[in-house]
């Protein structure tokens, strides 16, 4: 690739080329000019001296003495510092100014002699022989009664023409330099005044180029450079507007997909990621800027989304499909994808939208459970009811032990049942209330609302020889229902005596911290394993099924405790490992939150 070259040093050596050719062609034509004029003049001059010899030399051709035609020519010629040759029609020069005419050669093929026989005048510049010059010569005829006797040739040396040409050259020479320094000034003037504006555009443009629009470009008086310096300022205010309507089309989408829940991934024809959402990354633990430009392979380790990839790019109609994460647990995702394609409608990629369904699944997977378990909770007293009304219409009734005995269990069964429907109606109660900002909140003290669901479950307490220690300062307050409160202590206390073994110990403690109140209650029991603590308080779960029914439990006290600290504002958690015993914490807020404010 050629160099570049500024546009100054194009234009001014281009001027200053012009300017030299112009001067040196004007001063060869005024030379040339000047010569010939000059030469014109001296054959003028040449002819005018020949016929002022002309009729003196003509009284001594006729009769003819030769020596008068020579001595009258060296006089004149002396005179008028000219020479002048007589010459015979026939060639023979019979009188010379400055040489002997014996000695010289005939003249006859001389052309200004041969002109004049011929014309009015001949003329010639040739180098002379005779006299080694460079001569003008100039012949005219002298004639009588249109006879001519003779021919006067009058001639002077060319040099002393060259002498004044060449001053006059020199001159000329001295005055064009000065001229072409004049014409190089002015011309890198005006290139440089010509160029100026442009470089101002130049730099104005790659100003704009680094984004600073506020630049001034230079306001010119040509209509050409002027019209260039408008042209790029309506450029450039379109530009800006432009680039900040990109801008901040770009930021409100980053700003949507960042703030989306949904994944969304973009990659090209070669399954390479165009662009990923923070969402996106956080469900497969990757950075966004790092992930962009690798393929899909890289990034996720799944085969059935990269397969889903595969399929939405070859693909014209959108795929849909459910995609199971396995990193820290199982992560189920439905994907959407559809085609990618640029503003001519030509497909460039495909669009990939994850929508995290872990929780539903969840929820599905819980509704479940708990239909499964709500029927089997209620089915199972029915059926025993239901199997002993039979025993007693079989006759069972008449025999009075035995139907004493099966009424017991009947009783004891429809109690079961009954405690399960009122847990359900409380549950429920609780739920609306929460969700219609209808539980009553008043500020009370914490021990009084422990210490009431401690005598409530003395008796089984005692009844196990289990003791319960308490500590909690008598000045902690907090709003709260009472006695919601306290049947989620109950709740808590009676959980924690049913499941330690005789002779044990239940801690109940209350701490708090700028922000809230910890009510933990522990106990020594056998503790529950890691994996079903996340759906303990779900409604009907139960970790030893058989023993909890055994103890006479619902399967529903955690789900009321989980839905009364809700009610406060507050939440519930579990920690246990087994054989250490299990240790339940209440997390209340100091002052309740908008979202349960007093009605």
């Amino acid at each position: 690739m050629p160099k570049k070259r500024r546009l100054l040093w194009q234009l001014y050596p281009s001027y200053l080329l012009i300017t030299l050719i112009s001067l040196l062609a004007v001063t060869w034509y005024a030379s040339k000019s000047l010569r010939h004029f000059f030469l014109e003049q001296t054959a003028s001059d040449l002819e005018a001296r020949a016929h002022l010899v002309e009729k003196q030399i003509l009284k001594h051709l006729n009769p003819l003495d030769e020596k008068d035609v020579d001595l009258l020519c060296k006089t004149i010629g002396t005179r008028a510092s000219t020479r002048i040759t007589i010459i015979l029609p026939s060639g023979k020069v019979i009188g010379d100014s400055q040489e002997d005419p014996a000695r010289m050669d005939n003249h006859a093929d001389r052309p200004e002699f041969m002109r004049a026989l011929t014309g009015p005048s001949g003329t010639s510049s040739r180098y002379s022989r005779t006299l080694k010059k460079n001569m003008m010569y100039v012949g005219i005829p002298i004639k009588k009664n249109s006879h001519t006797l003779a021919v006067v040739r009058t001639s002077i040396p060319v040099n002393a023409i060259d002498v004044a040409l060449k001053n006059i050259q020199i001159k000329i020479a001295v005055a064009g330099l000065i001229i072409a320094l004049f014409a190089a000034v002015l011309s890198l003037i005006v290139s440089r005044r010509i160029t100026r504006p442009i470089e101002e555009i130049k730099k104005g443009a790659e100003s704009f180029a680094r984004g600073d629009f506020e630049c001034r470009l230079p306001v010119s008086n040509s209509e050409e450079i002027g019209g260039l310096s408008e042209a790029m300022k309506k450029m450039a205010l379109q530009l800006h507007e432009r680039i900040n309507t990109i801008i901040r089309q770009r930021n409100e989408i980053e700003a949507v997909l960042s703030s989306m829940v949904e994944g969304v991934i973009a990659v090209d024809m070669e399954e390479r990621v165009i662009s990923m959402n923070r969402a996106a990354a956080h469900m497969f633990g990757c950075n966004p800027s790092e992930a962009q430009g690798r393929s899909i392979q890289e990034v996720v380790r799944n085969t059935v989304l990269q397969q889903f990839v595969t399929n939405a790019l070859s693909s014209q109609e959108p795929v849909e499909k459910d995609i199971v994460l396995a990193s820290d647990g199982e992560q189920f995702l439905n994907g959407h994808g559809t085609v990618l394609q640029d503003a001519d409608g030509k497909q460039i990629g495909a669009l990939i939208v994850l929508n995290d369904v872990t929780r539903i699944r969840e929820l599905e997977k819980i509704r479940r459970d708990f239909v499964a378990n709500v029927s089997h909770e209620i089915k199972t007293p029915i059926t025993a009811i239901k199997g002993f009304v039979e025993t007693l219409r079989d006759g069972a009734v008449k025999n009075i032990d035995d139907a004493e005995r099966f009424l017991t269990i009947i009783e004891k069964h429809v109690d079961r049942l009954e405690a399960i429907i009122e847990d359900l109606l409380t549950l429920s109660r609780i739920e609306q209330e929460a969700k219609r900002e209808e539980v009553v909140l008043a500020e009370g003290r914490i021990k009084d609302v422990i210490e009431s669901a401690i005598q409530v479950c003395e008796v089984s307490a005692v009844a196990k020889k289990i003791g319960i220690e308490l500590s909690c300062p008598d000045d902690m307050v907090t709003k709260m229902d009472a006695p919601l409160l306290e049947q989620a202590f109950t709740n808590l206390l009676g959980n924690a005596i049913k499941y330690s073994d005789e002779g044990g110990v239940v801690r109940v403690a209350a701490t708090q911290t700028d922000n809230e109140i910890i009510i933990t209650v522990r106990d020594q029991g056998c503790g529950i394993e890691k994996k079903h603590l996340p759906r303990l308080f779900e409604r009907f779960y139960r970790v030893d099924k058989a023993r909890s029914r055994q103890l006479g439990g619902t399967g529903l006290g955690l789900a009321i405790v989980k839905h009364i600290t809700q009610a406060h504002g507050g939440n519930v958690a579990v920690e246990s490992q087994p054989g250490k015993g299990s240790t339940f914490s209440v997390h209340l807020p100091r002052t309740p939150c908008s979202d349960h404010a007093l009605t």
